[in-house]
């Protein structure tokens, strides 16, 4: 079996990447190949999951037409600037065209150490790519752009953590892996050559429009900037939190992109934390927008060469842009939240409702899935005694459903509220005990997480146990990196 692969960053100049060849593991096995992404990338499901597939796939065998290859980046980790990061853990075996003639990237994770290791090992632990797998996978399902899992493969071998832990390799699959902080790293050099050319290959691949514009590099950053203005209020609607929202992991294509201490919030907090590295809550859920223009700010500064040899003139133009970024947040916002509160969008009360019912379900530890679900519920004509079991205060409850009452429009917006409102999310408890049996050896709950995820909007009595909230003892107030 060939995979179709048509390189195309391999071929830019020395500077972007090594190349490196991925280092092979004693013994692979395949834990999940995703058969459907398999076929949209041209890949035959039937090799993929065969003997030569999974040593592809593990890293032990360079395929034909691949070009191994490790990228240079830079990033500010949580607001302070690293000037060399790239790909310490991870390998662009090439790119491909699919079947719906989109180009995507196919990168090895934990396949190794490479230049940009760090003195790291350059593995994975077997947790962190289960746990990519999940919830890459469900946000595919849900909607969210996002990079998606192609395969899951068992090293044989430990890594080194906390502890000896059980290894694996992740294949991941994006519309590419340009970072802002790829543009910061050549920023930072004052390589304008180099940033002409990533810019000039970044809009071919992802906004070829842009290329025609008076100015194609200000119609770059307007174009990444929209794609952020849509991408950050859907984190939000379904209780996204990143957990590390570094400018190398804000990726150009607006893909959420690694899913490191990532998690969907329980009860509702604007505040709320869960990666174990923000100590400070830099990148809590209510923090997002902020820091999503934050980053964008970033990738601005770094194209001012381009836009205008006149840095005045640049800086200006590029402010010009970045103002627009509130005002297309708030769109997508205001749309998000009035289709999960079935409300019109334009009436004018609507901004005011959905704040004023955030800061109502906050005080009340509401989880945040089910109080829209079963808000979806009461639309369709249910009895409202689950919505109002939520709230620590049912007379509270009581108040805020009758207010809900005067300004919803549920008979013409049901549709709206069941599209927006799911009733699967990957629960932190349940991703953790995928994980921790997987590291046990088994991989069941895995697979069914994985399973029931793919329809997240539908209710199912086989997976009604996964619907409900963590109880005491199984909450996860803590997510991990993994690196």
């Amino acid at each position: 079996m060939a995979i179709p692969f048509d390189n195309t960053y391999a071929r830019l100049p020395a500077s972007f990447y090594a190349v490196q060849t991925p280092t092979p593991v004693d013994a692979p096995e395949l834990i999940r190949a995703n058969r459907e992404l398999a076929k949209l990338l041209g890949i035959d499901p039937e090799w993929l999951e065969s003997t030569a597939g999974v040593q592809v796939f593990a890293g032990n065998r360079v395929p034909d037409g691949a070009a191994p290859i490790s990228q240079a980046y830079a990033g500010h980790q949580f607001a302070h600037f690293v000037p060399q990061l790239g790909d310490g853990r991870a390998i662009l075996l090439g790119e491909v065209v699919a079947t719906d003639d989109s180009r995507y990237d196919i990168q090895l994770k934990g396949s190794g150490p490479t230049p940009w290791s760090r003195r790291g090992d350059g593995r994975s632990a077997l947790g962190p790519v289960l746990r990519e797998y999940i919830v890459s996978e469900a946000m595919q399902a849900l909607g969210v752009s996002t990079t998606r899992a192609l395969a899951a493969v068992a090293s044989g071998e430990k890594v080194l953590r906390e502890g000896m832990v059980a290894g694996g390799v992740f294949t991941r699959v994006a519309s590419s892996h340009l970072r802002v902080g790829t543009f910061q790293y050549f920023a930072a050099r004052e390589d304008d050559d180099a940033l002409r050319t990533l810019a000039d290959y970044a809009t071919a691949r992802h906004y070829p429009a842009a290329a025609e514009a008076g100015n194609p590099y200000v119609a770059l950053l307007d174009a990444v900037i929209a794609a952020q203005a849509e991408l950050i209020p859907h984190w939000l609607s379904l209780g996204f939190i990143h957990g590390v929202m570094n400018t190398d992991n804000c990726a150009i294509s607006g893909e959420t992109i690694d899913y490191g201490p990532c998690a969907f919030m329980e009860q509702f907090h604007p505040q709320c934390v869960y990666s174990s590295i923000d100590r400070q809550g830099r990148y809590a859920w209510g923090n997002q927008p902020q820091i999503a223009q934050w980053n964008l700010t970033r990738f601005a500064e770094t194209l001012l060469p381009l836009i205008d040899p006149d840095k005045d003139a640049a800086i200006k133009q590029a402010e010009e842009s970045l103002a627009a970024f509130p005002q297309q947040f708030h769109r997508g916002y205001l749309d998000r939240f009035a289709a999960k509160l079935g409300l019109p969008r334009d009436q004018e009360q609507t901004p005011d409702f959905i704040k004023a019912t955030l800061e109502k379900i906050g005080p009340q530890q509401v989880d945040f899935t089910l109080f829209f679900r079963h808000l979806t519920r009461v639309a369709a004509g249910e009895d409202p005694a689950e919505l109002l079991a939520l709230w620590n205060s049912e007379t509270a409850g009581r108040d805020w459903l009758e207010d809900w009452r005067t300004q919803a429009d549920p008979t013409t917006r049901l549709d709206d509220m069941r599209a927006a409102n799911p009733i699967l999310i990957p629960r932190n408890h349940r991703v953790e005990q995928a994980i921790e049996a997987g590291y046990k050896g088994d991989f069941g709950p895995f697979h069914r997480l994985v399973d029931a995820l793919t329809q997240p909007f539908a209710e199912s009595a086989d997976y009604r146990d996964l619907e409900a909230a963590a109880r005491p003892e199984e909450r996860v107030t803590e997510t991990f990196c993994g690196t």
